[in-house]
């Protein structure tokens, strides 16, 4: 049995709370619930991973403060902003900083469904990325400092000679490089050797 999703709803009014949480927990999730923003904040650091249902008028710290200061501080999970108040130019703030969705109370279950659905894909996909960066590292750990020079140059779709008037060397010296470094990657082909070069953030 997978562990069950989480969602933190993060909302300064009991009523909401109580009745999201019901309505979440009824579908097979499970909820943690926040009566303010500074008070998710407090824990967000050590909170288990999930998605954040985000009230926007909140006392002391409104909703999208409340995600700029997570944002501040490296806290991916993806965020739903809730808002009673039908604003657009609050809806556009909040996506433009990375907000999954927008909903408005009262909202309809299947459209709030529908969201943290979304953000729970975001969630599994950010897992997935994190591990895939990860593991590249490793990986072009085993490479010599020349040889992930030539793989990023690789990386920037330059052609060998380039590189290899870049890096001062010959191009036959780049080729050697690139064999060694797609055998100790344990790759065939130069579109693998690329993926795990692209996974580690090489080329931007």
């Amino acid at each position: 049995m997978a562990e069950k999703r989480l969602v933190h709803i993060v909302d300064d009014e009991d009523s909401i709370r109580r009745s999201a949480k019901f309505m979440l927990s009824t579908s097979g999730y499970a909820v943690e619930t926040w009566e303010s923003g500074v008070a998710f904040l407090k824990e967000a650091k050590t909170a288990e991973q999930g998605c954040i249902l985000l009230d926007v008028r909140m006392p002391e710290m409104d909703g999208l403060e409340v995600q700029q200061a997570l944002n501040e501080r490296g806290i991916t999970m993806p965020v739903i902003i809730l808002t009673g108040h039908g604003d657009i130019s609050i809806a556009v703030r909040a996506m433009k900083a990375g907000a999954v969705d927008f909903i408005e109370k009262p909202f309809e279950k299947a459209v709030l469904m529908s969201a943290i659905e979304a953000a729970h894909a975001r969630l599994e996909k950010n897992a997935a990325d994190v591990e895939r960066n990860e593991e590249a590292h490793v990986m072009l750990g085993k490479l010599t400092g020349r040889e992930r020079e030539v793989l990023e140059g690789l990386a920037k779709g330059l052609p060998n000679k380039t590189i290899a008037y870049d890096l001062d060397i010959s191009p036959r010296t780049v080729e050697v490089h690139r064999a060694n470094l797609m055998t100790k990657l344990g790759v065939r082909s130069l579109s693998e050797a690329l993926r795990i070069a692209f996974a580690a953030g090489m080329g931007e």
